[in-house]
C-alpha cells in the first residue's frame, strides 16, 4: 500500500475519535452547569458506540466505495439510521422498547 494512502487513513480515524470524543464532552460539560442535563454512565457509553460505529461505518463506505452517487446515498442513509436512533432513544417518538416504553 501506498504510505500517503495510510496517513489520509489515519487522519481520518483520528478525526473520527476527535468527533466522537467532542460530542460526548459536550453532555459532559453541559452537566456541570445544569440539572436539566443529567447523563449516566450508561449513556455515555451508548452514545459513544452509536458514533464510533456511525463514524466506523462511514469511513468504511468512503473506502470500499467507489461511485460518488452510491457513496453519498449509503452515507445519507448511515446518517438518517443515527438520527433516528437518536431521536427514538431520547423522546421514543415510536414507542420502541429501545426508548424505555
Amino acid at each position: 500500500m501506498n504510505n500517503s494512502f495510510n496517513i489520509v487513513e489515519n487522519k481520518r480515524l483520528v478525526g473520527i475519535l476527535s468527533v466522537v470524543a467532542i460530542l460526548l464532552l459536550i453532555p459532559l460539560i453541559a452537566m456541570q452547569f445544569s440539572s436539566e442535563v443529567n447523563w449516566s454512565a450508561s449513556d455515555f457509553l451508548i452514545a459513544g458506540i452509536l458514533l464510533l460505529g456511525t463514524g466506523l461505518t462511514c469511513e468504511l463506505v468512503l473506502q470500499k466505495v467507489k461511485d460518488f452517487n452510491y457513496r453519498i446515498l449509503l452515507l445519507g442513509i448511515i446518517l438518517l439510521a443515527l438520527i433516528i436512533i437518536w431521536i427514538e432513544m431520547a423522546v421514543g417518538i415510536f414507542g420502541s422498547p429501545i426508548s424505555g416504553s
